[in-house]
């Protein structure tokens, strides 16, 4: 008893218990008219955030983007030359209109926390405001109110390295870019979203089983990511109504996610190519595949999910054997190992 009033919680008695409906309309809680979606990370038209910001239009949300200030004006560039127009087309032959760019570092929760190495960095010139306190602030003036936060970024400056050669300030920045920034995002956004409202994080694998090649502690952040997606749902539904997942994408060929280096091929394309050998479905994963299952998880379609991992991976998550590794090639197949 003593629990159950420290945590509030109520029994539920058969007369309270919801009916089952089997009349909703198919499709009904797709439709995102009205909803104000705020997605953090995105800086082109190649990756899983700039896919959810358009399919979550197509819903008929009203879109807004956090951008890392470095790349802004590139960005900012890109969506006045067109650059994007291709990539912005939805399913009713318009555009995808992204109503306002905020600069977003989200390794920074307010104003004093910027060191004057940063604020004074010509990357940095001419801009304000990018801490997430206040980006949150900034939004609540534009808009009152949001119902969509989706975090679609995550930085680990020493990625190239093994864990263990990894620094201690490499390992925290890439648990403060790629995990904190989560937290931070939904402790400063959540009183302003509407009560039934969601937020949606990207992970990895790399979490859950070892990904050679993911280094400098950002397989550590994603484990934090996913722990922390199922206690902030606990957290933010009691207190905010929000709810709370995450998606755990498979290997897409990002721009960011480009940059992680490899031998004769780059991390991503070892992904790529690992994955398309072993998954149950053997196809390229397409940055809509996680569009598709972030609307449904921002919907009303997903009302009752939170605190949830969502493998969107052509299932190869669920693979507990390569079926490409020369063990299990037939003997003509093995390639000769000197002796």
């Amino acid at each position: 008893l003593a629990q159950a009033a420290a945590f509030n919680i109520s029994p539920i008695t058969p007369s309270l218990r919801s009916p089952t409906s089997l009349s909703a309309t198919p499709g009904a809680g797709a439709d995102l008219t009205g909803k104000v979606a705020f997605i953090a990370g995105v800086a082109d038209s190649t990756g899983y955030g700039w896919a959810i910001a358009r399919k979550l239009a197509d819903a008929g949300a009203t879109i807004v983007v956090g951008t890392w200030p470095p790349v802004l004006k590139i960005f900012q560039m890109g969506l006045r030359k067109g650059d994007f127009d291709e990539d912005a087309k939805l399913s009713d032959g318009s555009s995808m209109e992204i109503a306002k760019v905020y600069p977003l570092d989200a390794v920074f929760d307010k104003p004093e926390d910027v060191p004057e190495s940063v604020s004074t960095n010509k990357r940095y010139a001419g801009l304000s405001g990018y801490t997430i306190s206040e980006v949150a602030d900034a939004v609540k003036a534009d808009y009152g109110k949001i119902d969509i936060l989706v975090h679609s970024l995550a930085n680990g400056p020493e990625v190239t390295k093994p864990l263990l050669e990894t620094s201690r300030q490499g390992y925290l920045a890439a648990s403060s870019a790629s995990a904190y920034s989560a937290v931070s995002l939904l402790q400063h956004f959540a009183p302003i979203m509407n009560p039934g409202g969601s937020f949606l994080s990207l992970t990895y694998v790399a979490s859950q089983a070892v990904i050679p090649g993911y280094g400098g502690g950002m397989s550590s952040a994603k484990a934090q990511l996913e722990s922390d997606t199922r206690t902030l749902a606990f957290e933010a539904g009691r207190a905010h109504s929000v709810r709370v997942n995450t998606i755990s994408a498979g290997p897409l060929k990002s721009r960011a996610a480009s940059a992680i280096g490899g031998g004769k091929k780059t991390f991503i394309e070892y992904a790529i190519d690992y994955s398309r050998a072993n998954a149950p479905l053997q196809r390229d994963l397409a940055s809509d595949d996680v569009g598709n299952s972030a609307l449904f998880l921002c919907s009303d379609m997903a009302k009752a999910v939170t605190g949830q991992t969502v493998y969107v991976d052509n299932g190869l998550s669920c693979m507990g054997m390569a079926l490409d590794a020369v063990s299990m090639m037939e003997e003509e197949e093995k390639p000769t190992v000197p002796a």
